[in-house]
C-alpha cells in the first residue's frame, strides 16, 4: 500500500466539500442532488483477516452509495466499526461508521470521531446501542455516558464550533455527514416523529430506519413527518431487508427487538412454494413502493452476512435507474511489512 497520504483519505471522493454540504462524502452528494440514496450494511467477520472485510464489501460498492460498518450490534463482538472503516477507506469505499454508546465513554468518542475523520470517513451514525444483555457476553460492563441524541449533539458541536466537550478547541473539525436510526414500526406510534425530530434538532442530517415490513405504518409514519417539516430537514433512508422463511420470520418478530412484520407478510411466505424467493420479491416490492412516498431520500438494504443477495435486490428492484454500477477498486495490496 502506497504511503501516499491521498491514498489514505477515501481516494474514491477527493472532492472538498461543496457549498451547502458538511462532508466531502459520496452519500451526502447523492442525497443533495435529489439521486434516490442506497446503503447497505456490512456486517463485520469475526476475524482479524482484513480479506473477509473486503471480499464482502468489494460486492455492496458496486450497488450502493455508501455501506455502513455495524458496532457490535445486538452486543455481539466482531471487528470493530472503525476497523472495518480503516480497512475500507484506504482502497477508496465510501462508509457509514455506527457508534454505539453502550460501549465507550466521551473521551473514547471524541477521540474515535477524529480519527475516523483522518482516515477519511465521511458519514458517521450515532447509536445508543443495545443492552449488554441482548448479547453472547452479559456480563459485560455497559457505558452509555451518552445517548444518541447527546452523540449526536457531541459531534455536530466537535464540527461546527470547533471544540471538545470540555470546551478545548479542535485545531481541524471533522468534516462529518451526522446521521441517526428511527423505528416507526414500535409503539407508541404518535411519538415517533416526535423522537424524530429531537434527533434532527440535535444534529442528524440523515436518518436510517429499522427494518420495513408494514407499508401503512410507513405512510403513517411519513404524513407526519412530513406534517412536522422533518422531510425537509434530513433525509430518510427506510431500512428494508429480505425475509428467508415464514419461520424466520416469526422468530424475528418474537425475539429481535423492534421487529414488526404483519401477519399477512408471514402468510405470503407461508403460502409460498420457495420461501427465500418469496421474500426476495417481497422485498423488492416493498423498495419500489418506499420509492413512491413523498419525502423519502433511499434505502437502507439490510441481510446478515448476504451481501450477494442484498446486490440482487437491489439492482432488480430498479431503484438505481439510469446511474451506472460503481466500478470496483483495485486490487487491495498488503504491505509486506505491515
Amino acid at each position: 500500500m502506497s504511503a501516499d497520504p491521498a491514498h489514505l483519505v477515501d481516494p474514491g471522493d477527493p472532492l472538498s466539500p461543496l457549498p451547502g454540504h458538511s462532508s466531502r462524502g459520496r452519500l451526502e452528494r447523492v442525497l443533495r442532488s435529489g439521486k434516490f440514496a442506497v446503503t447497505a450494511e456490512l456486517n463485520p467477520p469475526d476475524s482479524a483477516d482484513p480479506r473477509d472485510a473486503y471480499d464482502r464489501a468489494l460486492v455492496l460498492s458496486e450497488v450502493c452509495d455508501a455501506i455502513n460498518a455495524t458496532d457490535a450490534s445486538g452486543a455481539n463482538t466482531h471487528m470493530s466499526s472503525v476497523g472495518i472503516c480503516s480497512l475500507l477507506t484506504r482502497v477508496g469505499y465510501a462508509v457509514v461508521m455506527q457508534i454505539s454508546c453502550r460501549d465507550r465513554n466521551r473521551i473514547a468518542i471524541q477521540g474515535d470521531v477524529l480519527g475516523a475523520a483522518a482516515m477519511g470517513v465521511a458519514n458517521i451514525l450515532c447509536l445508543t446501542g443495545d443492552g449488554v444483555q441482548a448479547g453472547d457476553q452479559p456480563g459485560a460492563k455497559p457505558v452509555f455516558d451518552l445517548d444518541s441524541i447527546s452523540l449526536l449533539e457531541t459531534i455536530r458541536i466537535m464540527r461546527d464550533e470547533r471544540r471538545f466537550l470540555s470546551g478545548r478547541k479542535i485545531t481541524v473539525p471533522p468534516q462529518v455527514f451526522i446521521g441517526a436510526a428511527a423505528n416507526p414500526f414500535v409503539p407508541p406510534l404518535d411519538y415517533r416523529p416526535q423522537h424524530l425530530g429531537k434527533k434532527v434538532a440535535a444534529g442528524a442530517q440523515f436518518i436510517q430506519t429499522q427494518y420495513c415490513f408494514d407499508m401503512a405504518l410507513l405512510r403513517q409514519f411519513m404524513a407526519r413527518v412530513r406534517d412536522l417539516g422533518l422531510d425537509r430537514r434530513c433525509f430518510i433512508l427506510v431500512g428494508v431487508g429480505p425475509l428467508a422463511s415464514a419461520k424466520g420470520a416469526r422468530w424475528m418478530r418474537a425475539h429481535v427487538p423492534g421487529i414488526h412484520i404483519p401477519d399477512a407478510v408471514i402468510a405470503r411466505l407461508d403460502g409460498a412454494e420457495n420461501q427465500k424467493r418469496e421474500g426476495r420479491n417481497l422485498c423488492i416490492e416493498l423498495i419500489q413502493e418506499i420509492r413512491e412516498i413523498d419525502g423519502i431520500a433511499g434505502v437502507h438494504v439490510m441481510a446478515y452476512r448476504q451481501e450477494e443477495l442484498v446486490s440482487d435486490i437491489i439492482t432488480a428492484s430498479g431503484i438505481l435507474g439510469n446511474r451506472q454500477r460503481r466500478p470496483r477498486p483495485p486490487a487491495v495490496k498488503e504491505s509486506s511489512n505491515a
